[in-house]
């Protein structure tokens, strides 16, 4: 079985002391490639030159996380676009809404979130989306760009059923992680998962947080990473009531035809 993990923050500190080990055990786990995440125009650059050092296997996105959305200006807009011509950026993001936190004020996320949209529609790329206690704002946005983008996902979707039914309306993609193993507060997601059609459901672990909960013996240090993906593939497989192999199938093609990969 081959897994493609869509969300990866392979160069948070975390992972500095040892980021290739961690490579490895991904690849040695069944991961084919992962796409790493960018949260910021200052990070987009070093995600890049790793990537570089595994072509066929490592790719990105390039954007502003809506935490990061308070210092969205048009030098950051022009910057970015510079990076996003670079050729392992498969998707505009990590960008979004985030009512939950508020580290930046809502009128700064919607207006670094509409001008990344625009990006994304000029160039043709994929978005990838962040969003928390925000899904009717969300949706009322992205109606407006839906039929301009080639594909959008929610990914760590982790709302409630009429969210998810808003965001397939619009025919959007749909990221899951360890967050339906978390028997404190992820059990909503387990029923609701058997009702993302096939073709529209993609994998993530977010490492390097999000440990699956389910995972035993659990890592001492409790951070997640790349090859713990079979352990949400697990859980999703079970409620979707299909085995592994069917779900790494389908979700594997989804995410290589939504992110363009090899």
């Amino acid at each position: 079985m081959e897994w493609v993990d869509i969300g990866v923050n392979l160069l948070d500190a975390a992972f500095d002391k040892d980021r290739e080990a961690v490579l490895e055990r991904a690849w040695a786990a069944g991961i084919s490639q992962m796409i790493l995440t960018a949260t910021s125009v200052a990070d987009c650059a070093a995600i890049q030159a790793q990537c570089a050092e595994d072509p066929l296997r490592l790719f990105c996105t390039a954007g502003v996380h809506p935490h990061e959305a308070r210092h969205w200006n048009t030098t950051q807009a022009a910057d970015l676009r510079l990076l996003a011509a670079a050729d392992c950026v498969r998707a505009i993001g990590e960008c979004g809404l985030d009512f939950n936190r508020d580290f930046s004020p809502r009128p700064q996320q919607i207006k670094a979130l509409e001008e990344q949209l625009e990006l994304a529609v000029e160039l043709g790329y994929p978005v990838f989306l962040h969003e928390r206690d925000a899904s009717d704002t969300l949706v009322s946005i992205l109606r407006d760009f839906r039929d301009r983008l080639p594909a959008a996902v929610v990914h760590c979707f982790t709302a409630d059923k009429a969210a998810l039914y808003g965001y397939l309306d619009l025919d959007l993609h749909i990221g899951i992680t360890g967050w339906i193993c978390d028997e404190r507060r992820g059990t909503h997601l387990q029923p609701l998962v058997s009702e993302i059609p096939t073709g529209r459901l993609m994998l993530e672990t977010d490492a390097p947080w999000l440990l699956p909960r389910t995972l035993s013996p659990k890592p001492k240090n409790r951070r997640n990473e790349p090859a713990w993906l079979p352990e949400v593939a697990t859980m999703v497989a079970q409620c979707r009531e299909e085995s592994l192999e069917q779900l790494a199938e389908h979700t594997t093609a989804t995410a290589r035809a939504f992110f363009r990969l090899p």
